[in-house]
């Protein structure tokens, strides 16, 4: 994040007076992964694999790792997951022989490399190894994979069910929509109704005020010396959007996905997306007024091989905040010249 005074500070979140995160427009990340080991621990351990079935026992016992990151991003009361762990179970077997005596015990580890988001809707990739290499712990590992597989393949899909519905954040959202229901009931309970007095004539009504003007138009042609791809990927990599800022970026690059950039004081959503060529969105400030967005079209332009031309149209950005200050089409201006087309040249040295 930008050092306060550093740039235009309206492309900077600070700590505001009157409550940080104004018209709940940005992102809220709760770090889930506590809660992902807890879960995961109820899940998978002590899960009965095999009761005597051919002579083998076979049981997890404990959650031996889960690492990786995971998280939730709450955006106007949208649950956002993401998650991308490794995960360990540690198990243990034995096999009898027909008299119940004990030919061996075993242990291995049960894992599951890579599940994520991204592949929430496969089976991710399950791992069965066992520590002693002898037949008969083989004999146990394969019978672990062909009689538990589908077990803990349940078990790991009814949490990424759980952490898709919003995990512990889930309950926190749902505990706040009772208090306001609550709080909304109790003042219904104690407002009286007002009386119903007889609608004026129409010529007697005041006369309704127009509908406020006071949007304009931004314009920008910025030249960059490299390929249109080049440009395209960084406008829509949340990582190089950190590289040049120096602040947090989530960026969708899905029409219809969403985007925050400088830590949440700009948020939007991708309308259309063409590929080395143009990028269309919806976008706005967290100081507008609530619901408000101004129109992004970015065209990408190669006149000759190693010259790209960056053409900005934003249109509908309106001349006030949602605080009165009145320098909204000046500072959105200069914030893509300075916070973002400059700040391109100088970290990837596209400069002319």
């Amino acid at each position: 994040m930008a050092k306060f005074g550093e740039g235009d500070k309206r492309w900077i979140v600070q700590e505001r007076p009157d409550g940080a995160n104004v018209h709940n427009w940005h992102w809220n990340e709760k770090d889930c992964l506590p809660w992902s080991k807890k879960r995961l621990g109820e899940l998978l351990e002590n899960v009965t694999i095999l009761e005597g079935e051919g002579g083998l026992w076979i049981q997890t016992t404990n959650l031996d790792s889960v690492t990786g990151d995971a998280y939730v991003n709450i955006r106007k009361g949208k649950i956002i997951p993401g998650y991308e762990i490794a995960i360990k179970v540690n198990w243990k077997g034995e096999a009898k022989d027909g008299s119940g005596n004990s030919l061996a015990t075993v242990a291995g580890i049960l894992e599951f490399p890579y599940v994520a988001d991204e592949n929430a809707d496969d089976d991710p990739e399950v791992k069965v190894s066992v520590k002693d290499e002898s037949p008969v712990g083989q004999r146990l590992r394969e019978a672990f994979h062909a009689k538990g597989k589908a077990l803990v393949l349940k078990k790991v899909a009814q949490f990424v069910k759980e952490f898709a519905a919003g995990g512990p954040a889930k309950d926190e959202l749902e505990g706040k929509a009772t208090i306001k229901v609550s709080e909304k009931s109790e003042k219904a309970t104690r407002i009286p109704t007002p009386e119903v007095k007889e609608a004026p004539s129409t010529a007697a009504r005041a006369p309704q005020p127009k509908a406020k003007e006071g949007f304009k138009t931004i314009s920008l042609t910025e030249k960059f010396h490299c390929r249109p791809n080049n440009l395209y990927e960084i406008l829509m990599n949340d990582k190089s959007w950190k590289a040049f800022t120096q602040s947090n970026a989530i960026i969708s690059k899905e029409v219809g996905g969403m985007f925050s950039i400088f830590d949440g004081a700009v948020t939007g959503i991708n309308v259309q997306l063409q590929e080395n060529k143009l990028i269309v969105q919806k976008w706005r400030f967290s100081s507008w007024a609530d619901g408000h967005y101004s129109n992004v079209i970015l065209t990408l332009e190669e006149p000759e091989v190693g010259l790209t031309l960056v053409k900005l149209t934003q249109t509908n950005v309106p001349d006030e905040d949602s605080y009165g200050n009145a320098t909204v089409v000046e500072n959105t201006e200069r914030g893509w010249r300075d916070l973002i087309f400059h700040k391109i040249r100088a970290v990837f040295g596209f400069g002319l």
